[in-house]
């Protein structure tokens, strides 16, 4: 069994999906390993490095498609949607396809590798459950993009964020607001609180707040209706524009107060919803930093532009579509672990094993056989149920 890792061609994209650390995991379970030559520089990851833990580097990138039956990546086709399609040509029948797929905000391009003939594995669909959480690539990324949304907003504000007393006078901390508390929310919090920051927090999931407090963090309370804010997997869900325009009302005077407030909130395979409004940005101090962490998805701040600093009025809104890239060493690791954890879990004695049966495989697998076989996929493309014949 050969896992090939190509380089990444999505623009900007520095992360690789397997590092030299997971290599030996993979050797026991009789698993070599084929790397495109320079897939892990933009990481600092060299050549020679992973072949010290036993990896082949291939002579091309057409060898590595043609030798692999795994084909491992950050990006695949519904996630790299332009360049990603120059590996269409490339995939053989059979060949597994496992990485991030964007497979319910891209459905078109899981039909397309279906008409391959490949698997294709969809790691952003992995289970939120006990024995999965060690293949969860998303509470991983996410973990950094908290972090790297506090790092940016520290860089820009002008300010400090502890309270500091010094001979020349006492320096107020910095106020931080954070709206969301999932995974990228809480580490926000920890980390602005581990800076000195005042920080608050808001999440429709009222079941949060103990979460928020144990970081040191103030849960906002707000009156609204929360029943059924959590969808599947404990992410929160769309409510519907009546409810997120009572809650912009309420959060209008929250962010007024506050020095910077960082956005996180996502609905799977959905536009961000608009938290942030211009109205809300203009009643802030010059000076102050918005981060929005739902640029990919259009935004949760009305102003965010895509990988832009816009300053809007004194005040810059930042829309990072790719944070994780930006931190690509300690992202590679976190996600190569997440990704050798689901290979040992999907390969025994040097073959896939496709059980149907089994909950992590059953909701990760987006085609099969010329078909696109996940549910809720095949839901998106107005397909007929898989094996009726009718195909996606």
């Amino acid at each position: 069994m050969i896992v090939g890792i190509p380089k990444e061609t999505y623009p900007g994209e520095r992360r690789v999906a397997l590092t030299p650390s997971v290599l030996p995991s993979l050797a026991k379970a009789k698993v070599d390993v084929l790397i495109e030559s320079g897939a892990g520089e933009a990481a600092g990851i060299s050549d020679a490095e992973f072949r010290e833990k036993g990896a082949r580097i291939a002579a091309s990138r057409a060898e590595l498609f043609s030798q692999a039956q795994i084909i491992a990546q950050v990006r695949t086709l519904g996630a790299n949607p332009d360049a990603g399609r120059a590996d269409l040509a490339l995939l053989r029948p059979e060949t597994a396809v496992v990485g991030m797929a964007d497979p319910l905000g891209s459905p078109q391009a899981a039909r397309e590798i279906a008409q391959r003939g490949a698997m294709l594995f969809a790691l952003e669909l992995i289970p939120r459950i006990t024995r999965a959480q060690s293949m969860d690539v998303l509470t991983s990324m996410a973990t950094i993009a908290g972090y790297k949304a506090v790092v940016l907003a520290a860089d820009t504000l002008p300010k400090m964020f502890p309270l500091l007393m010094t001979p020349a006078g006492t320096l107020q901390a910095a106020k931080v607001f954070i709206i969301g508390a999932g995974v990228a929310g809480l580490e926000a919090i920890g980390i602005a609180k581990k800076l000195g920051a005042v920080v608050e927090a808001y999440d429709v999931r009222p079941v949060v707040k103990e979460q928020v407090e144990s970081l040191g963090g103030k849960f906002v309370q707000m009156e609204l209706d929360t029943k059924g804010s959590e969808g599947a997997g404990g992410y929160a869900k769309e409510l519907g524009e009546d409810f997120y325009r009572k809650q912009r009302e309420l959060m209008l005077r929250v962010i007024a107060g506050s020095d910077v407030v960082i956005t996180t909130a996502l609905i799977p395979g959905k536009r961000a919803p608009i938290l942030v409004t211009r109205e809300m940005v203009e009643g802030m101090r010059p000076g102050s930093v918005v981060v929005d962490l739902a640029a990919e998805r259009g935004g949760n701040c009305e102003l965010t532009q895509p990988d832009q600093a816009v300053l809007h009025r004194g005040v810059t809104i930042l829309g990072p579509t790719n944070p994780a890239s930006d931190i690509p060493f300690h992202a590679s690791q976190m996600y190569a672990k997440n990704v050798v954890t689901f290979l040992l879990h999907l390969v025994k004695d040097g073959q896939i094993k496709i059980d149907a049966q089994d909950e992590i495989t059953r909701e990760v697998l987006v085609t099969r056989g010329g078909d696109v076989v996940h549910a809720r996929v095949r839901d998106l493309l107005g397909a007929v149920p898989a094996g009726t014949g009718g195909g996606p």
